[in-house]
């Protein structure tokens, strides 16, 4: 192994060579306190950056084992030194007296969330931190000596200020861990409480704009209604009060502009744990919860919609319904179905973004038009069913429509931003009304059908077709695009890169033409969980920027994929 010395050594024999001479570079380097990995180096300046890898050990960086000592923590260890590791690299652009621009070290951006990601991984003996490096150049010529100086010099200094733990902010990393178990320990309790989500009095959940993640200053703070307190005692030592949203049917309503579809969202992000400070840090959810929303144009492949959707005209079959071009109400029936064969046991719906013959049809109009004319069934009346007989909760936002009330367990009005519980007064509304829907006790939901995928939907797009994300809504499999939007709990560039790694590997190495698709997608999860998210990617060393997603959004994606073929 060489030394760092001569690392130097060689980037200033390279200063004013042709750029592909960094090629030499490749291979591992002693430095003083860790070990430095060139896995690989960009093919220009312009190309994307090299990848690296600090890696240390352990006892070295000198985290405390009590801080390593279970998934969880380490998780969050390694989302703290992650973050750390950016603000440092910041930090040395600023103090640098070289050009500033010269320096393009980064590192994956986590953001709110606090992610399984490969930017920093922590094994028995060693952890590494994977980023990456633009190479500098003047026009497409090496700047060896500059390089020599980022990479010999400037990145010891970010290693010892973002690794050691003496240099690290302390407190703030043993609380993010702490945090990381009580979110994890509100999440177990809610099953244990029958109950789908818990919002802590005092939470901020306006975020700052449409653009900005980060809490909204001067919001106000959530405050449950009084009968619908629950307190939760935690590892930390704390106790947390809040808002308990048990299992069943609930209904948020309430004026626009009012906060019921920033309720909503905060719920929606609540799968995830979230780091300190951001506001959200105590609304837990259940971590298979499901947006559903209207998407026209989806493509459907194979989906019982029958539950919603029967009695098309030419008497197409909609036990097992493909289009290409979904309209609102199938779209948002597929995504219902599809969600609950992704196992989701609890559906959030917001009436905005919803396909509006799809949730309601009022009595006026049942009456008008005979039931064998109508091919849709609306979500109202299949919501309690699916409670009933499949144990799916849903929570609804509505400001349109009163036919749920007769359907909600529980109805939550916001006013201003603050909550009130309105059950009694909406149960009283429909009682009195006297349109009131017909009896509904003999409604069935009907069948959840498991679909096997087929090996040969993925040569579609050619045999060597690679997947490449694009931003957070789109991976490109060959030229075809795979549009994401509809996934409005994929929150992060790097679970859509994983996404795309998953795909492959899930093509390549586990669809067996006999498997449905959610055993093999547990397949893939149980194969991540035993050997890490490196064993999935095509690359050795820095598997590039990944972060997992739930098995919710990975389903999602391969729904969304047109070639996607069913058995």
């Amino acid at each position: 192994m060489k030394s760092a010395k001569q690392l130097e050594s060689v980037l200033n024999n390279l200063d004013g060579q042709k750029y592909g001479a960094y090629k030499q570079l490749k291979g591992i380097y002693q430095f003083n306190r860790f070990k430095l990995a060139v896995d690989h180096i960009q093919v220009d300046p312009f190309a994307p950056p090299s990848k690296m890898r600090i890696i240390m050990d352990r006892e070295t960086a000198g985290i405390p084992a009590n801080l390593l000592d279970s998934k969880d923590k380490i998780i969050a260890v390694s989302d703290f030194l992650t973050r750390t590791f950016g603000e440092s690299i910041q930090k040395q652009k600023n103090a640098t007296e070289m050009n500033s621009k010269n320096i393009k070290i980064l590192i994956d951006r986590p953001g709110q969330e606090i992610l399984e990601r490969t930017s920093v991984v922590i094994g028995e003996d060693e952890l590494e931190v994977r980023f990456e490096i633009g190479l500098p150049a003047a026009g497409r010529k090496i700047l060896g000596r500059v390089a020599a100086v980022i990479i010999t010099g400037v990145l010891p200094e970010i290693a010892a200020d973002a690794l050691f733990y003496r240099n690290l902010d302390q407190k703030r990393l043993r609380e993010q861990v702490a945090l990381m178990l009580d979110q994890a320990h509100i999440r177990r309790e809610l099953d244990q409480r029958n109950l789908v989500a818990f919002v802590a009095n005092d939470a901020i959940l306006p975020r700052h704009s449409g653009i900005s993640d980060k809490p909204l200053k001067d919001a106000v703070p959530f405050s449950s209604p009084d009968d619908l307190k629950v307190e939760f005692s935690l590892p930390s030592g704390q106790t947390v009060t809040g808002m308990g949203i048990a299992e069943g049917i609930t209904l948020i309503v309430g004026g626009g502009y009012h906060g019921k579809s920033t309720l909503l969202q905060a719920l929606e992000r609540g799968v995830y744990n979230h780091i300190p400070g951001d506001g959200r840090e105590m609304v837990i959810v259940r971590s298979d919860a499901s947006k559903i929303r209207a998407e026209d144009g989806r493509n459907i492949e194979k989906v019982n919609i029958s539950t919603f959707i029967n009695n098309l005209p030419a008497k197409k079959d909609t036990r097992a319904f493909s289009t290409e071009n979904a309209s609102g109400s199938t779209s948002q029936a597929a995504n219902v179905m599809e969600a609950l064969e992704a196992d989701s046991r609890l559906l959030l719906i917001d009436e905005d973004t919803s396909a509006t013959n799809f949730m309601i049809r009022d009595a006026r109009m049942q009456k008008l038009i005979a039931p064998d004319k109508e091919p849709i069934t609306p979500f109202s009346e299949k919501v309690k069913p699916l409670y009933d007989e499949k144990n799916v909760s849903t929570i609804l936002i509505v400001g349109g429509s009163g036919d749920y009330f007769d359907v909600a367990d529980q109805v939550l009005m916001m006013d201003e931003y603050r909550l009130k519980d309105v059950t009694d007064a909406a149960k009283e509304i429909a009682d009195a009304d006297v349109y009131r829907k017909a009896d509904m006790s003999d409604n069935k939901f009907g069948d959840i059908s498991q679909r096997i995928p087929l090996k040969a939907g993925f040569t579609k797009s050619g045999k060597d077709a690679r997947l490449k994300p694009k931003a957070r809504t789109v991976i490109m499999y060959g030229k075809e695009p795979i549009d994401l939007k509809g996934l409005e709990q994929l929150v992060d560039e790097s679970q859509t890169n994983c996404i795309s790694v998953m795909i492959d590997y899930f093509k390549n190495n586990i669809l067996d033409d006999k498997m449905t698709l959610s055993q093999a997608t547990d397949w893939i999860y149980d194969y991540i969980e035993q050997n890490g998210l490196d064993a999935i990617s095509p690359y050795s060393g820095h598997p590039g920027n990944l972060a997992l997603p739930r098995k919710q959004e990975f389903i999602g994606a391969l729904n969304r994929y047109r070639d996607f073929r069913i058995k």
